[in-house]
């Protein structure tokens, strides 16, 4: 019974003595690899007995034949033979079999490895990944939306639906069934192919994230035993990430930030997502930029980490104002992340108006993290100030305990005249700023509606130059001030006698052209009908001797609320003139 397995095993022949003593009948060989399966698969092979081999099988009957030195020098057409034939006609040349080997490699290690079958695996995979997808004949799986170049019908169509194209992602959702050893060697295989777009292997590596990554979409992240596994795993698509910009999008590279922040993942893979993310930050959104602080931290989001995407973009921006026109024009037609457009700068503007005035509502938020943060957007980004406007108002809401001197530096990000109507509207009647804030508004508005109508408008919503010119001197004492219901009242009849006094100049314009007296009541600045107790009462001081400083402020508009209370307690700090 032992001559035929002994004439097809090297192994058995050494292992079995030449001696009809029964001791030495039993041999055992526990480390055989695949187990008493793999085996019996041997031995029925060595018996003449028919053996199915299929995918699932047919690593650990390799194995136990290599193991038992089944090879062709013991007999001609021997298992090893057999089995190697087997895989190259049937196993290497299916898309899912090549797939469903590879994965069972991974408990017959290093013995598969070392038969280079997890090479041969991976090597057939990552070729048919990579060739084009019209010539994919085989099944796979795929129950996800379209790339978003492959969605959408041709206008042009003919009414004839053609049968639906194979999509140039087609083999990612397969892939992400696999190990993350295996997934790292495949991707790393299918970019040395040279072939896949750096488009469609970020799309892989974004669906196996959101595949393998628990809470990673919802934005919670697991704890415990499990926290190195979703560090390790994070590491590695942060590695494997292509370094072209766009293959991925900025909305995912934060996503990736953010537990990579949590999970205290290598300071190497944040860098280079924060400078990743800085490259294409005008694609983010606010929720995508408040990631939480590590616990113990006294903020609610981690704003230093933003900050520094914010100082990456900035520098990015500083390259690409160094460059040349030809090399400026060159890195234009290659969409490099050297260069940023007016466009990026204004959505980035928009983005961190946005992101502070969600964080103001931290009540813990510093009002120096606030300051650095909304310094970092350049003057002209801004066009319009409405989204700065509302997030200072928000802060000066939750932070009601501020200094004059704090509340001058907030109000001094504004840039009043970049105010639209509906927040200049709002910003009047507002009781947290500073009064001096509300005149300037106002008078900005009303420099806006005397141009309007003497026809010298360049163009709607147009900037003003800068408030910081000082329309009229401030105190320490108008900072520190909020405006009351009778100081609302009169400044808010600023601009209807701006308006009225206007038209009558227009009226009157030969009849009084050298009189050059106006109404004892009135005073004229830059053209606009000012009342002289409004201007008497915002030059005076509280107690007649504060020190006098140029107007810092800078106004802003902002898309505000018009539910905000109006009333206030009347103030001792201001001389009211009645």
């Amino acid at each position: 019974m032992q001559f035929p397995l002994l004439s097809k095993s090297s192994r058995l022949q050494k292992l079995v003595a030449p001696t009809t003593d029964e001791s030495h009948n039993e041999i055992h060989i526990p480390d055989i690899p695949g187990g008493p399966a793999a085996f019996e698969i041997c031995a029925k092979f060595c018996y003449g007995m028919t053996v199915t081999l299929n995918a699932y099988n047919v690593v650990a009957a390799r194995c136990a034949a290599e193991y038992l030195e089944m090879h062709e020098a013991v007999e001609k057409g021997n298992l090893i033979y057999k089995i190697e034939v087997f895989l190259n006609t049937s196993i290497f040349r299916s898309w899912k079999d090549s797939i469903i080997v590879l994965q069972t490699t991974k408990s017959l290690l290093p013995w598969s490895e070392d038969l280079k079958l997890v090479t041969h695996c991976i090597d057939s995979i990552a070729s048919k990944a990579s060739i084009h997808a019209c010539k994919v004949e085989w099944s796979y799986t795929y129950n996800r939306k379209n790339l978003l170049s492959e969605n959408g019908l041709d206008p042009h169509w003919n009414a004839i639906k053609e049968q639906q194209s194979v999509p140039k992602d087609w083999w990612v959702e397969d892939l992400c069934e696999l190990e993350m050893d295996f997934f790292k060697q495949l991707i790393m295989a299918i970019k040395a192919k040279g072939t896949m777009s750096s488009e469609v292997i970020g799309e892989a590596l974004k669906a196996y994230t959101y595949r393998r990554l628990p809470g990673f979409g919802e934005g919670s992240m697991i704890n415990g035993s499990d926290a190195m596994k979703s560090r390790s795993l994070l590491e590695t698509i942060i590695w494997l990430l292509p370094a072209e910009k766009g293959s991925v999008s900025g909305s995912f590279l934060l996503k990736l930030l953010r537990p990579a922040s949590l999970l205290d993942c290598s300071e190497m893979g944040k860098k280079e997502l924060i400078k990743r993310i800085g490259h294409q930050l005008e694609e983010a959104s606010v929720p995508d930029l408040l990631i939480p602080s590590m616990v113990g931290e006294e903020t609610v989001y981690d704003t230093d980490i933003v900050l520094s995407i914010l100082e990456e973009f900035v520098m990015q921006d500083n390259n690409a104002a160094q460059t040349t026109p030809k090399v400026s024009e060159m890195l234009e037609e290659t969409k490099s992340p050297a260069l940023v457009s007016g466009g990026s700068k204004i959505l980035v503007a928009k983005l961190v108006d946005g992101y502070l005035a969600e964080i103001a509502k931290d009540p813990n938020l510093p009002l120096s993290k606030f300051v650095d943060l909304a310094e970092m957007v350049s003057a002209n980004s801004r066009p319009v100030h409405d989204g700065l406007y509302r997030a200072i108002d928000m802060y000066l809401k939750e932070h009601p305990g501020l200094s004059k001197s704090e509340r001058k530096k907030i109000c001094g990000l504004m840039d009043c005249k970049k105010l639209s109507v509906n927040a200049c509207t709002h910003a009047v009647q507002n009781e947290r700023l500073p009064l001096r804030v509300v005149v300037q508004v106002l008078f900005f508005e009303q420099v806006r509606a005397a141009a309007a109508t003497a026809g010298r408008t360049e163009n709607s919503g147009g900037s003003y130059g800068s408030s910081r010119s000082g329309v009229t001197t401030n105190t320490e004492d108008d900072w520190d001030g909020v405006p009351t219901v009778e100081d609302l009242n009169s400044l808010k009849s600023m601009k209807l006698m701006g308006c009225k006094e206007s038209q009558r100049s227009g009226s009157s314009n030969n009849a009084g052209k050298n009189n050059g007296n106006h109404k004892a009541g009135s005073i004229e600045v830059k053209g606009v009908m000012m009342p002289r107790k409004i201007l008497g009462k915002l030059l005076s001081s509280k107690g007649q001797g504060g020190e006098n400083s140029s107007s810092d402020t800078s106004g802003s508009p902002g898309s505000a609320n018009q539910d905000e209370s109006k009333s206030t307690p009347s103030r001792n700090t201001r001389r009211h003139v009645s």
